[in-house]
């Protein structure tokens, strides 16, 4: 397989001109409760508020906006355990292009329903069993469809990057830098994009990772300089983080630019969901919050230091939603 181009900080501003009109550019908030609470300043990235709730819209539309119809006739295939679904079937929608998605069979049913009510074809599979990327080539093959991945893919990650760039120009337009910068981590290619934006326009801010405990993949990949995969597929609350390992583009970017990457417990997540519910009145599915409750646990420095935090997706079934709440 050819090797792919590692994206750059101009790859991000070239997404975010081919993203403008389409993409929503979420708010920078503050809260005086969470302030509080860490001591610092910290602002607040809400891509829970971008189409189909999550940032993953982002990369999917600079992704297929730039593909040819001709060249595709059968639009597109991607895998996804949801947000990258619903994202890909928004943008090829948007695009008038065909999308088949393959999804878990036990993905959110908020992630289902979105990504079917987008017009995408939508197959299941179930993930102890059946191999997701060989029945995404297998239908990519049959229907002469572009195969776009979650995270791996250049203009995937330039386009997640666009969040990043807006958070820096929105947080220098308030006359602030961050010092730290965090963000949920799955495939890798949101903590990518965001370090490529940052990184370029503030080189000492540091720049984490955060995934569930138990799918810690880059923080042992950090730590080895290897690629790890995580022992299981499936059995944290952060549905949206549970890639088997680092993306091999990806890791080529975080490996460099991050400072390290942190993991949180499912406790953890569901304090920070409950926190962005009752403080922040934002709707967060458990991955999307992530970030949050690693602020929220002490898992970084914050003493004299302006803290950013991406919330990265909002998808969370009522059901689920409701228990968090009420556990409390």
């Amino acid at each position: 397989m050819k090797p792919q181009k590692v994206p750059t900080f101009e790859d991000v501003s070239a997404a975010l001109e081919q993203l403008s009109g389409t993409a929503i550019q979420t708010p920078l908030l503050e809260s005086a409760a969470l302030n509080a609470r860490v001591g610092e300043r910290v602002l607040i990235k809400p891509e829970n508020l971008q189409r189909m709730g999550a940032f993953k819209f982002r990369g999917a539309y600079n992704a297929v906006s730039r593909l040819s119809r001709d060249d595709w006739p059968g639009g597109v295939t991607a895998c996804s355990s949801g947000n990258h679904a619903g994202g890909m079937a928004e943008a090829a929608r948007l695009c008038e292009m065909p999308a088949t998605i393959v999804m878990p069979e036990d993905a959110p049913e908020i992630k289902l329903s979105k990504t079917r009510a987008a017009g995408a074809q939508v197959v299941t599979y179930n993930r102890h069993k059946e191999d997701r990327d060989k029945i995404a080539a297998d239908i990519s093959s049959e229907l002469g469809a572009c195969f776009i991945s979650p995270y791996d893919h250049p203009d995937i990650i330039a386009g997640q990057g666009t969040s990043g760039l807006e958070l820096m120009r929105q947080a220098e337009a308030q006359g602030l830098r961050p010092d730290c910068l965090l963000a949920p981590c799955g495939g890798g290619g949101l903590i990518a994009g965001l370090a490529l934006a940052a990184k370029h326009l503030h080189p000492e801010i540091e720049v984490y990772a955060v995934e569930p405990q138990g799918f810690d993949d880059h923080v042992r990949s950090l730590a080895s300089g290897n690629r790890e995969r995580n022992e299981r597929l499936s059995g944290s609350i952060c549905d949206a983080l549970l890639a088997p390992m680092p993306g091999a583009l990806t890791f080529q970017i975080n490996s460099t630019l991050l400072s390290g990457a942190l993991s949180v417990s499912d406790e953890e997540v569901r304090d920070a969901v409950r926190f962005a519910f009752k403080e922040l009145k934002l709707v967060l599915e458990p991955g999307g919050a992530a970030a949050l409750a690693a602020l929220l646990s002490g898992r970084v420095s914050t003493e004299d230091r302006v803290i950013a935090v991406v919330l990265s997706g909002g998808n969370v079934d009522s059901d689920q939603f409701a228990g968090i709440l009420a556990a409390a």
